[in-house]
């Protein structure tokens, strides 16, 4: 899968002093295998395969799945497999064989390991799950997706018909093979549009309107499963003429949670920060840093600039934590839970402005989780803007030892100081 076109997907990118930080964000992502059935259930051509969670599940494979050649895949929220290594030295995340009594010792060294690509961290992914397809005899692979652009107010086609695992160097080094295609989102693909398309893919005459239909299909699937995305890669065309999504990524609206329950069940938390998939539970938008100065901020545009202030003095952020304009008391205090099981946190600066927010209730969270969870390390705090008086009043009443900010460049400096002295080591700019 290629992240180089994603525009939107399981790793986004949060820029910081000319740093980027590529970060989890919180959008639902399928595994392959869960992806692949929901193109089965709108037609769309996928070849035979059968997942499974334990190697024992593959011996006597013959008996079970019987084709004349097996591909063997590790189920990963992760482009680049097939050039992966896995933690065990194995390489490779995709494998073929025509000899079935091979498939079990290749399943063996994927469940259970850690499967390190491009698109992972060094420390890589576990693999739990482990697709056995029916190989299909591809001659030529090529690259199709639909994504929501905001740029065009919907969802636009990005094809190129030099498909694969080197898709991302296309994107670098010959950016004329891959093209762009808006789609009018009442009218949806026209059979122009999918013949234009597949023309592009330079299917030929006798596979360009089966590549046609496919690519309807596909839109069919993006519209109606709520899709912010559906990329497959490769779209291939094999030496029988036929065309196959053959890898296929769908990422979906979390907006449309509620009219995708069936689909948002399946969403898989294993590959996911325990820290980020708390915060979701309780509608918080946390990502960690590699920091130790825990952030709780109101608002993204504020998180980012409490966070640029505090680099600005020297200091390090270890989160960016927004917890939005609805906030209320157990927010808070699930804010604070998250940010003090980071072990980097040294110290916490909350920064709220209280637009919509009640400041009121910003300190009545803090106070009761402060002493909830007996918080030892220093914390400064900015309040301004709706009920900041009575704000400060409860917190100056508490008893707690907080030191507070008149505005946002005296609190960066209180929360780095706060560091220097209680004499702890500043933090490096490597990645946790």
């Amino acid at each position: 899968m290629s992240n180089t076109l994603r525009s939107i997907g399981r790793f986004g990118q949060l820029y910081q002093n000319n740093q980027v930080f590529t970060t989890q964000i919180r959008h639902l992502n399928l595994l392959e295998c869960h992806s692949k059935v929901l193109l089965q259930n709108y037609g769309v051509n996928v070849q035979k395969f059968i997942v499974v969670e334990n190697p024992l599940e593959a011996v006597d494979l013959q008996s079970k799945f019987k084709v004349d050649e097996y591909v063997i895949k590790a189920q990963v929220l992760a482009g680049g497999r097939g050039l992966g290594h896995f933690d065990n030295g194995f390489k490779g995340g995709v494998h073929l064989t025509t000899d079935p009594s091979k498939v079990l010792p290749i399943v063996e060294k994927m469940v259970g390991h850690r499967l390190i690509t491009k698109q992972t961290s060094k420390e890589g992914i576990p693999v739990n799950k482990v697709m056995i397809a029916e190989s299909v005899n591809i001659k030529r692979e090529t690259y199709f997706s639909i994504v929501m652009d905001r740029f065009f107010d919907g969802p636009v086609i990005i094809a190129s018909p030099s498909g694969g695992t080197d898709i991302e160097n296309v994107a670098k080094i010959t950016p004329h093979l891959i093209k762009t295609f808006p789609v009018d989102i009442i009218k949806g693909i026209t059979n122009n549009i999918a013949l234009e398309v597949a023309e592009f893919l330079r299917f030929e005459q006798n596979s360009k309107e089966k590549a046609a239909t496919e690519i309807k299909r596909l839109y069919d699937l993006f519209i109606n499963v709520d899709a912010t995305q559906v990329e497959i890669n490769p779209l291939a065309e094999t030496s029988e003429g036929h065309v196959i999504s053959v890898d296929a990524k769908i990422n979906f609206d979390d907006n449309a949670k509620f009219r995708q329950k069936a689909i948002f069940q399946l969403d898989d938390k294993s590959e996911s920060d325990p820290q980020e998939v708390e915060a979701a539970k309780h509608n918080l938008n946390y990502i960690r840093l590699n920091g130790d100065i825990g952030c709780m901020v109101n608002g993204a545009g504020l998180a980012m600039a409490t966070m640029d202030i505090i680099k600005l003095h020297g200091g390090e952020p270890a989160n960016f934590l927004d917890v939005g304009g609805g906030v209320n008391e157990n927010q808070v205090y699930r804010a604070f839970q998250i940010l003090t099981s980071d072990p980097n946190v040294k110290s916490i600066l909350v920064n709220v402005f209280g637009g919509i927010v009640n400041c009121a209730t910003i300190a009545s969270g803090i106070i009761n989780a402060s002493k909830a969870l007996s918080l030892k390390v220093p914390l400064v705090v900015r309040l301004e803007g709706t009920n900041v008086e009575a704000a400060r009043k409860l917190l100056k009443e508490s008893g707690l030892p907080i030191t507070y900010a008149n505005n946002l460049e005296e609190a960066a400096q209180k929360v780095v100081n706060s560091l220097k002295t209680c004499g702890i080591k500043k933090a490096t700019n490597k990645k946790a």
